[in-house]
C-alpha cells in the first residue's frame, strides 16, 4: 500500500503540461499517416550502406549546440501561423541529420552487436523514422494542414523511441562478451544523450502546436489553456525548490517502505530562486540524487542527521562567460564531440523570431547549483571510480539474488525497468544518466566524497535570462 501511494503522489508531482502532452500524442498518433515502425531487415528502407547514401550524408552535417533560448524563441504560445510553421521549420531542420548520426553509430558497432535482434530492432526504428522524416526535407512546410502531418509524424517518433533505452540495454547485455565495458559505458553515454535532444525537440513543438490549436485563418488565436510560465516543455520560472519537496516526497515514501524509516532534509540558500530549464530533466535528476542520499545515511545508521540541500542562484551573466556545453566538470568522462547536442542549422525559411511576445532581457544566461549534503559515510575509495560508469552498481549480494547469473549490474537494470525503477537501491545508470541530462545544457555533477563521513554532490544547470 505505501508504494501504492508513493507511486500515486509521483504521478501526481509531474508536470500538468506533461500528461497533457502524452495524452495529446496518443490522439494524433490516433491518425498518423506514417506506417507503423519495422523491425524486420534494414532491406524494407530506403538507405542502403555506402559512403554515398542519405544516412552518411545527412550523419556528416556540420553540428553546433543546441540552447534553449533556440526552443524559446518562437514564442509564448498560442502561436501564430507564421510562428508555428516557424518552429516546424526549425525542428524539420534539426532532427533528420540527427537521427542519420545515431544511424551511422549503430552501423559502425562490431557486427555481431548489430546483429543481436534488441540492438538491430533500435537500429530500423531509427531508419524508420528517418524515412519518415526525409520528405519533409525537400520543402519548406508552408500551410497548416502540412503542419499538421508534420505534428503526426513527430508524435509517431516519440512513440517509436519511448523504450529506447531498455531495448538497448538488453542488447549490450546480452553481447557484454564481445565488447568492452568502457566502450559500452561510452556508446550508451554518447547515445543517451543524442536520445535526449531528439525527444526534446519533437516534444517542443509538438507542445507548442497543441497549445496553439486550432488556428483558424481567419487569425484568431485560441485561449491559452497552458501553465502561463510554460513555452512548451520549458518552465520559464522554474523553481528547483519547488521539484526538490517533490522529489523528498517521493524517495521519502519508497525509503521508509524499505527500510522502515524516512531521513529528514532541509533546503537552505535561496529557496525562492527560479530560472527556466526543462522540469522533467530536473526532476529525474534530483529524484536519482535523492535516491542516494537517502540510501546512504539509513545504512550508515544517520538517518536522525538530516540532508541538507542548499540553492544557489548566479546572477545573469553575458553567454561568452560562460563555459560551452563541453566543458568537463570534476570527476567526470570528458564530453563527446560526436555527442550530437545540436546540430548546425541551414538557413530556414521563416525561422526569425516570427512571434514578438517572448523578450530576453538580455542576451544572458543563467546558473543555479544545488548542493545536497549526506552524512551516509562518503563513497569507498574503490569505488569512486566506478560512479559514472553504466557497467557498476551498488547492489548487494542480497540485492542480487535472483537476477541472471547472480549478477546485476546497470545493464540489468535499465533493460528490466523500461526506463522507470522506484527502488531506493543504487541501481548504477542513475549517475551517469543524471550526469547526461546536466550537461546537455551546459551544466554539470560534481562529487565530493569525504570517506567515513559522509558526501556532497554539487548538481549546476544552465538556465535561460529572465524572459519576459
Amino acid at each position: 500500500m505505501a508504494l501504492t501511494n508513493a507511486l500515486a503522489r509521483k504521478a501526481s508531482c509531474n508536470v500538468r503540461h506533461r500528461i497533457c502532452l502524452s495524452h495529446n500524442i496518443q490522439k494524433a498518433r490516433q491518425f498518423s499517416v506514417s506506417p507503423p515502425p519495422q523491425v524486420a531487415t534494414s532491406t524494407q528502407h530506403p538507405f542502403a550502406y555506402g559512403a554515398n547514401d542519405e544516412v552518411t550524408r545527412l550523419a556528416a552535417s556540420r553540428r553546433r549546440p543546441l540552447t534553449l533560448a533556440d526552443l524559446l524563441k518562437h514564442g509564448r504560445p498560442p502561436l501564430s501561423k507564421d510562428a508555428l510553421l516557424a518552429s516546424a521549420n526549425f525542428t524539420l531542420s534539426l532532427l533528420p541529420a540527427r537521427l542519420a548520426s545515431r544511424i551511422e553509430a549503430l552501423r559502425n558497432l562490431p557486427f555481431i552487436i548489430v546483429s543481436n535482434p534488441h540492438v538491430s530492432k533500435i537500429y530500423n526504428n531509427y531508419l524508420h523514422s528517418l524515412s519518415t522524416l526525409l520528405p519533409y526535407q525537400q520543402r519548406q512546410i508552408t500551410t497548416l494542414e502540412e503542419e499538421k502531418h508534420f505534428a503526426e509524424v513527430l508524435a509517431d517518433l516519440v512513440h517509436t523511441h519511448t523504450n529506447t533505452i531498455p531495448i538497448l540495454a538488453r542488447g549490450f547485455l546480452e553481447c557484454r562478451r564481445y565488447i568492452d565495458p568502457t566502450e559500452v559505458t561510452r556508446f550508451l553515454d554518447t547515445h543517451l544523450r543524442a536520445r535526449i535532444g531528439t525527444r526534446l525537440i519533437a516534444e517542443q513543438h509538438l507542445a507548442l502546436h497543441f497549445a496553439s490549436q486550432p488556428i483558424s485563418d481567419g487569425g484568431k488565436l485560441p485561449k491559452n489553456t497552458s501553465p502561463s510560465n510554460y513555452i512548451g516543455v520549458i518552465d520559464t520560472a522554474l523553481q528547483p525548490a519547488r521539484i526538490v519537496k517533490l522529489c523528498e516526497d517521493f524517495v521519502g515514501e519508497i525509503c521508509e517502505l524499505k527500510y522502515g524509516v524516512r531521513p529528514r532534509l532541509t533546503i537552505g540558500g535561496q529557496p525562492d530562486a527560479t530560472f527556466a530549464h526543462v522540469p522533467v530533466h530536473v526532476e529525474y535528476i534530483l529524484t536519482e540524487l535523492l535516491k542516494n542520499a537517502f540510501r546512504a545515511v539509513v545504512e550508515a545508521g544517520n538517518e536522525r542527521e538530516p540532508i541538507e540541500v542548499t540553492i544557489a542562484a548566479a546572477p545573469d551573466v553575458p553567454r561568452n562567460h560562460v563555459r560551452g556545453p563541453y566543458s568537463v566538470s570534476a570527476g567526470t568522462y570528458p564530453s563527446h564531440p560526436n555527442s550530437d547536442v545540436g546540430f548546425e542549422m541551414d538557413s530556414v525559411v521563416g525561422t526569425a523570431d516570427a512571434n514578438e511576445s517572448i523578450k530576453f532581457s538580455s542576451p544572458s544566461t543563467q546558473s543555479i547549483t544545488i548542493r545536497i549534503r549526506d552524512r551516509g559515510g562518503g563513497i569507498p575509495p574503490e569505488i569512486l571510480p566506478n560512479i559514472w560508469s553504466y557497467s557498476f552498481t551498488t547492489f548487494s549480494d542480497l540485492d542480487l539474488q535472483g537476477s541472471e547469473n547472480g549478477n546485476m549490474d546497470a545493464l540489468n537494470a535499465m533493460s528490466s525497468s523500461s526506463g522507470h525503477l522506484s527502488s531506493i537501491a543504487g541501481l548504477g545508470y542513475g549517475l551517469p544518466l543524471s550526469r547526461a541530462y546536466a550537461e546537455y545544457f551546459g551544466g554539470s555533477i560534481a562529487v565530493q566524497s569525504l570517506w567515513g563521513w559522509g558526501t556532497d554532490v554539487y548538481l549546476t544547470l544552465q538556465g535561460v535570462g529572465k524572459v519576459g
